[in-house]
C-alpha cells in the first residue's frame, strides 16, 4: 500500500508538504500542489478515511438540512440548484454531504442535533426548514459549525439571497414598462416573504404608486392551487390590476391557468410576473418576467463558509453575506 512517505520521497518534499498537498490546504503554492496529487494518483495513493478521522479529528463529512413544507423535496428548482452548487464545492475540498433525516413521522427518531453529532458532521448548512421549529434551534445553538441559507440567526453565518433589492428592481421595471395598478400574491410568513413584501410596499411608495388592500394576497410558495384561487380573486376586483407579481415562478403557472380560463391573453389582457428564475418558466412563450437568483454563487458561498469555520474556527468571522439577482424582462409584462 502506498503511504505519504512514499509519495514524499518521489516528489523530494517533507512529508507534511505531501498532507498539505491531499487535504488542500492554502499554504502551498498551486503547482506544488497539482505536481503532488499527480504523483499520488499515478502511485495509486488511497487514502484510509478512519486514519484521517483519527488524526485530524474530522470526518470530512458536512450534513444537509432541508425539509420545505411543500414536500417536493430536490425537485423544488431554487433550492436544488442552490444545494448542487453547495455540494460541487464541497466535494471541491475534500468534503462529502450527507442529508439529516427531517421525517418526524418515524417512532425514537432523533433530533437534528442528536442525528448530527451520530454521523459526527463537521458542520451542517440549513436551507428550507421551518427556522422556528425548535430542533433547528437546538443545532444553531451547539457547538457544531453552522451556516444557514436565507435566514439570520445572531452569531451564525448566513447566505441570503438580496430578496429587497430583487423585489425593488422587479417592481421597477414593472413600473417603467407603464404598470401603475401591480398586485402581489405573496408567499407564507418567513424572513424571505417579509423581506419581499416590506420591499414592495416601499418600492411603490416611492413610486408613489397606490396599493389597494385588496391588491395583497397570500398563497403558499410553489402552491399552483392556492395561487390559481387567489388570481381569480384579484380578477373579480371592481378595478383589477394590470400586473400580478407571484410567490415564485412555480406558483406562477397557477395564476397563467386561472387567466386563461378567463378567456384572457398574457400579456395582452394581463401581466405577470414571477421570482426565481427557473429554467421552465424562461423556456415557454411568453417567457417569463422574473427575477434570476444567483444559486450557484449561493452555494458556493454557503460551501465556502462552512468549511472556512471548521478548518480556521479562529480567524473566520460569521457575518451575512448577500447575493443579488436581476431581472429577467422576458415577455410576459406588457408595455403599456
Amino acid at each position: 500500500m502506498v503511504s505519504m512517505k512514499d509519495i514524499s520521497r518521489v516528489c523530494g518534499v517533507s512529508i507534511a508538504t505531501v498532507s498539505k498537498a491531499l487535504n488542500g490546504h492554502r499554504d502551498i503554492g498551486e503547482e506544488t500542489k497539482a505536481h503532488i496529487r499527480q504523483v499520488a494518483k499515478q502511485m495509486g495513493y488511497s487514502p484510509n478515511s478512519a486514519a484521517k478521522t483519527l488524526k485530524t479529528h474530522r470526518t470530512y463529512n458536512l450534513g444537509v438540512l432541508f425539509s420545505d413544507e411543500s414536500q417536493s423535496g430536490l425537485t423544488h428548482d431554487y433550492f436544488a440548484h442552490v444545494l448542487d452548487s453547495f455540494k460541487n464545492t464541497a466535494e471541491e475540498q475534500g468534503y462529502d454531504i450527507t442529508f439529516i433525516n427531517s421525517c418526524k413521522s418515524r417512532s425514537q427518531r432523533m433530533t437534528y442535533l442528536e442525528h448530527a453529532r451520530y454521523r459526527g458532521f463537521d458542520g451542517v448548512v440549513i436551507a428550507c426548514v421551518d427556522f422556528g421549529d425548535p430542533e433547528v434551534g437546538e443545532l444553531v445553538r451547539s457547538d457544531i459549525p453552522v451556516v444557514t441559507i436565507d435566514h439570520l440567526f445572531d452569531n451564525r453565518s448566513t447566505i441570503i439571497s438580496d430578496n429587497v433589492k430583487g423585489m425593488n428592481d422587479l417592481i421597477c421595471y414593472i413600473y417603467e414598462m407603464g404598470h401603475r395598478k401591480i398586485a402581489y400574491i405573496h408567499g407564507a410568513d418567513s424572513a424571505v416573504t417579509q423581506s419581499r413584501l416590506s420591499s414592495f410596499y416601499r418600492t411603490c411608495e416611492e413610486l408613489k404608486l397606490s396599493v389597494p388592500v385588496g391588491y395583497i394576497r397570500e398563497a403558499a410558495y410553489r402552491n399552483i392551487q392556492e395561487a390559481y384561487g387567489e388570481t381569480c380573486k384579484l380578477l373579480d376586483l371592481r378595478n383589477p390590476p394590470t400586473c400580478i407579481i407571484y410567490p415564485d415562478d412555480f406558483s406562477c403557472f397557477g395564476g397563467i391557468a386561472a387567466i386563461q380560463a378567463r378567456g384572457l391573453k398574457i400579456p395582452d389582457d394581463v401581466s405577470v410576473a414571477g421570482y426565481d428564475g427557473i429554467g421552465i418558466a424562461r423556456n415557454f412563450e411568453p417567457k417569463l418576467t422574473t427575477i434570476i437568483q444567483d444559486t450557484k454563487r449561493l452555494g458556493a458561498e454557503a460551501a465556502n463558509k462552512l468549511i472556512n469555520l471548521i478548518e480556521y474556527p479562529g480567524t473566520t468571522i460569521n457575518e451575512q453575506i448577500i447575493v443579488t439577482g436581476e431581472v429577467f424582462a422576458g415577455s410576459s409584462v406588457k408595455k403599456l
